[in-house]
C-alpha cells in the first residue's frame, strides 16, 4: 500500500570512483562527504526515512554513523562505472517494497556530490511539489555559459558549431537564461519513476538553486572548491 505523502530521501554512494577514488568519504571540511547529505537531509525534517543505498561496507558503516538507515547492499552489478545512476534508484524501491512493503509516495534522489544543498532546499523543492501537485521536481542552477557560444572540435582539429540560432548574439544579455541540473535534488512521484525510469518526465517543474550551493563534486579541484566554500561558511556561521 502506498504511504500517501511520505517522501523518501535516498542517497546513493558506491564505492568506486576513477575521478576521484574514495571521494564518498573523504574529509571534506571536518567530516566525510556523504555526511553532509545526510545531515542537510535528516534537519530538513521533510523525508520520512534517509536511506543509504551502497555496495562499500565502509560506506555504509559512515552513513549508519551520521545516522542514515542502510536496511540492504547494492548488488555488485549495479555498482560498476557504466552502471547508471537510475538503475540503483529503482532496485532501492523494489527492495523495500519487496521486503519490508514500504511504498511511499514520493522518492528524493541525494547525490553525496552535492554537500552544498541545504535543508531549506530540501523543504523547498518538496513545497514546490505540494503546491502544484507536480509528478517531479528537479534542481537546476543558472548556467553563464550560454549554448550559443559553445563550440566542438572536429576531428581535424576545427571548431564547429554546436547550436544553430538563426542570428547569434554577440552580447550575453540579448541571449534567453538557460538552466542545467545542477545534480543536488531529485523528486519524482514513485509511480512515476516507476513507470518511467527517469526522474525528468514529461511535466517536470524547476527548483532553481544559486551557484554556491550547486557545485557537484567530481574531480580533485571541485573538492577542493567545495573545502573552501565549506571553510567560508563555517567561518561566518561561528564568527
Amino acid at each position: 500500500m502506498t504511504q500517501k505523502n511520505e517522501v523518501l530521501g535516498l542517497i546513493t554512494a558506491r564505492g568506486g570512483s576513477k575521478g576521484l577514488p574514495r571521494k564518498n568519504i573523504l574529509y571534506l571540511a571536518g567530516r566525510p562527504l556523504i555526511a553532509w547529505t545526510i545531515e542537510a537531509a535528516l534537519q530538513s525534517g521533510s523525508l520520512s526515512r534517509v536511506i543509504l543505498s551502497t555496495d562499500d561496507t565502509e560506506i555504509a558503516e559512515v552513513g549508519r554513523q551520521w545516522g542514515a538507515e542502510v536496511p540492504f547492499f547494492r548488488p555488485v552489478e549495479l555498482a560498476s562505472d557504466n552502471s547508471l545512476s537510475i538503475d540503483s534508484v529503482l532496485h532501492a524501491v523494489q527492495w523495500l517494497a519487496d521486503n519490508e512493503n514500504y511504498q511511499p509516495e514520493y522518492v528524493m534522489l541525494l547525490q553525496p556530490t552535492s554537500p552544498l544543498r541545504s535543508p531549506k532546499d530540501i523543504q523547498k523543492a518538496i513545497q514546490i511539489r505540494q503546491d502544484k501537485q507536480a509528478d517531479s521536481v528537479v534542481s537546476v542552477t543558472f548556467v553563464h555559459q550560454h549554448p550559443d557560444w559553445m563550440k566542438a572540435i572536429s576531428p581535424e582539429g576545427y571548431l564547429v558549431g554546436i547550436s544553430a540560432p538563426e542570428q547569434p548574439s554577440a552580447r550575453r544579455q540579448d541571449l534567453p537564461p538557460v538552466y542545467a541540473l545542477n545534480g543536488a535534488i531529485y523528486l519524482i512521484k514513485r509511480e512515476a519513476l516507476l513507470a518511467q525510469k527517469s526522474f525528468v518526465v514529461e511535466r517536470t517543474l524547476a527548483y532553481l538553486m544559486p551557484p554556491e550551493r550547486s557545485l557537484d563534486i567530481d574531480t580533485l579541484w571541485e573538492f577542493r572548491l567545495a573545502e573552501l566554500i565549506m571553510q567560508e561558511n563555517l567561518h561566518h556561521e561561528n564568527g
